[in-house]
């Protein structure tokens, strides 16, 4: 079984039923993942985003760079909320998304990279360590950054929240 980083955009009003109604919030994101074209939406249209086995990577790398906003578990618990696969989801306000969509404007993929490869990120042990124990590039963990910059500058422009967990 794989873990995926799962994003999910929310308008401040959803975010207030999410955190007043837990169960509400997953029936809600569950919609909102089957409403979603399977494949080509564009970030800026997107309402639902994953960096699929990635999260891991990104989460290693920001930290490196004391990124600002931890976008990759969010910051906020919605209390009572269930487990979503591997753990509950939490969130990130309208304005840390904001936040968080500058600083990525500002995070150039070579940026976050430099100085790391793959060698590094398995004595890390990075998940999933097997594709970093094998010299994999980098590029899977930057196509998947690059994917992510866009989806949070269209949720900021939108003055809206983001879910975030690990399914």
């Amino acid at each position: 079984m794989s873990m995926i980083g799962e994003y999910a955009r929310l308008t401040a009003t959803e975010l207030d039923r999410a955190v007043r109604e837990p169960e509400w919030a997953e029936k809600f994101v569950d919609e909102l993942i089957e409403a979603e074209p399977d494949e080509g939406a564009e970030a800026s249209e997107a309402r639902c985003h994953d960096t699929d086995k990635a999260w891991h990577a990104l989460d290693f790398l920001l930290r490196r760079i004391q990124f600002p906003v931890d976008i990759v578990h969010g910051e906020e618990e919605i209390p009572g909320a269930e487990d979503w696969g591997y753990g509950p989801p939490r969130y990130l306000t309208p304005e840390r998304v904001r936040g968080a969509a500058e600083a990525l404007a500002a995070t150039t993929p070579d940026s976050l990279v430099t100085g790391i490869t793959s060698a590094d990120l398995a004595r890390a042990n990075i998940y999933p360590s097997i594709i970093w124990e094998r010299g994999e590039s980098l590029d899977y963990v930057i196509s998947h950054y690059k994917a992510l910059v866009p989806f949070f500058q269209a949720a900021a422009r939108d003055g809206e929240a983001m879910l975030v967990w690990l399914d």
